[in-house]
C-alpha cells in the first residue's frame, strides 16, 4: 500500500497527467437537512481510501480545527498500521475531524467528503488501493448525524450525480484510534512524493476549484494542533 516506490506505470502516471482521472470531483447539492449543534466543537469520522488524501482534503477545509488520520471499525488492539493492512481487522483508514460547527457544517463536510476526497462508489478500494481497510465509510456518533447521512445518500442516489450507486456505509462509531505519527500530516511534508502527487494533490485543488467558500489555502496541521 502507498510505497514510496512505485510501479513504473503509477510513477509515470504520477509525473504525465496533472490530474489523475479518478480524482475528478462531482458537482454535489447541499444536504437537504443538516445536524444542528450549539457546542464551540463537533466532531465527524470518514473512511474513504487512503488517509494521507482525506485528511489533506479536510485540513484545508474553513472550520475545521483538526483532522487526525487513524483507524476506526476494529478493535483497539489491531489498530497498527501493518495489522490493518492485512485487510482482516475490521478497520479502515479513517479520519476524525473536529471543527467549529459555527464555521462549517456536518452537511457541508459530508458534501466536501462525497465531492471531493473520494468516489463513494468504489466497492473496497480507492484508485490504486484495494482492500476493506480502503473501503468507503461515515462512522456516526450521534443519532442526527446517522440521519443527515443516509437521508443525504438517498438524496444523491436519487438525484443520479454519480453513474453508479452509492456503496458508503454508515456506521455506528465504536472507537478512533490515531495513526502512527508518520502518517500524519503526510500530504503536506511529502508534496513531492508521486503517491501524493497523482492521488491526493488533486484532490486539494478540486476543493479550491468546486468549493471556494469553504477552502482555505494554508492547512490546519495536526503537529499544530498538538502544540
Amino acid at each position: 500500500m502507498k510505497p514510496t516506490f512505485l510501479a513504473p506505470s503509477i510513477l509515470a502516471l504520477a509525473f504525465c497527467i496533472p490530474a489523475f482521472a479518478g480524482e475528478s470531483a462531482v458537482p454535489l447539492p447541499a444536504p437537504k437537512q443538516d445536524v444542528t449543534s450549539s457546542a464551540p466543537t463537533e466532531t465527524a469520522v470518514f473512511a474513504g481510501g487512503c488517509f494521507w488524501g482525506v485528511q489533506a482534503v479536510f485540513q484545508h477545509t474553513k472550520g475545521v480545527l483538526n483532522a487526525v488520520s487513524g483507524y476506526a471499525g476494529g478493535e483497539k488492539s489491531t489498530a497498527e498500521y501493518e495489522v490493518v493492512s492485512s485487510g482482516v481487522t475490521g478497520h479502515a483508514e479513517s479520519v476524525q475531524v473536529t471543527y467549529d460547527p459555527k464555521q462549517v457544517t456536518y452537511g457541508q463536510l459530508l458534501q466536501v467528503f462525497f465531492s471531493v476526497a473520494h468516489d463513494p462508489t468504489q466497492y473496497n478500494r480507492q484508485g490504486p488501493d484495494s482492500g476493506t481497510q480502503y473501503r468507503s465509510v461515515v462512522f456516526y456518533s450521534t443519532p442526527q448525524q446517522k440521519d443527515v447521512t443516509e437521508k443525504y445518500i438517498a438524496q444523491l442516489d436519487a438525484a443520479k450525480v454519480f453513474p453508479r450507486h452509492i456503496v458508503t456505509q454508515v456506521t455506528s462509531l465504536k472507537g478512533f484510534y490515531p495513526a502512527e505519527g508518520y502518517h500524519q500530516d503526510y500530504a503536506t511534508r511529502h508534496p513531492n512524493s508521486p503517491y501524493i502527487f497523482a492521488f491526493d494533490l488533486p484532490k486539494i485543488a478540486n476543493l479550491k476549484t468546486a468549493m471556494p467558500q469553504l477552502y482555505r489555502d494554508k492547512p490546519v496541521l495536526v503537529s499544530q494542533a498538538k502544540g
